[in-house]
């Protein structure tokens, strides 16, 4: 009875010290059976968080934390939790301070505008994510169009999708995506 008890308490205690911070690639299977479950809920009772209709351009969604350009971003950080990292530097286009957190598995950058920070960007920064339509670094430049049309232009190498006063940017090599960024467009004005 006390080996087994110990070795119970053993067994907890290592678990306990098991990094907290790995993270699971998602094969693209689950990914399109949530997105299909999504589409199926939100068909249903118009309820799910996920919908992107109520939501100005594209959005990025993390555990299930809706991230939108352009929005209020004190709500958003509070629901993401503790960053990896934080910067923050004197704004050159704005009074205030430009911040950075860092996540994981993406970068979210504000703006400071009338003594509020809203959301400037997001940049992933591995293939663990994806954006909410289902593309993810690592995906091929035909199911990027597939998935996106053939309405992008080409800005400094990147293939941009323009809607709702932001960016969805996308850098590939070769045949594969290598970079995606959600931008804002308040500075292209």
């Amino acid at each position: 009875m006390k080996k087994g008890l110990i070795l119970i308490l053993f067994s907890l205690l290592v678990s306990g010290c098991s990094d907290r911070n790995n993270e699971t690639t998602v094969s693209d299977e689950t990914v399109e059976n949530e997105q299909a479950a999504i589409q199926e809920l939100s068909e249903n009772d118009g309820s799910v968080v996920r919908e992107t209709a109520d939501y100005k351009g594209y959005v990025f969604v993390y555990n299930d934390v809706v991230i939108e350009i352009d929005s209020a971003a004190d709500s958003v950080l509070e629901q993401l939790g503790e960053p990896n990292s934080y910067f923050e530097a004197p704004s050159c286009a704005f009074d205030g301070i430009d911040k950075i957190y860092t996540y994981n598995s993406f970068e979210l950058d504000t703006y400071p505008l009338d003594g509020e920070d809203f959301i400037s960007s997001v940049l992933f920064k591995d293939d663990t994510v994806t954006t909410m339509e289902g593309i993810g670094i690592g995906d091929s430049v035909e199911k990027l169009t597939e998935t996106y049309g053939g309405d992008s232009i080409q800005e400094n190498g990147m293939t941009v999708y323009c809607k709702d006063d932001m960016k969805l940017c996308f850098i590939t090599e070769g045949d594969f995506v290598s970079s995606i960024e959600y931008k804002t467009t308040i500075l292209d004005e």
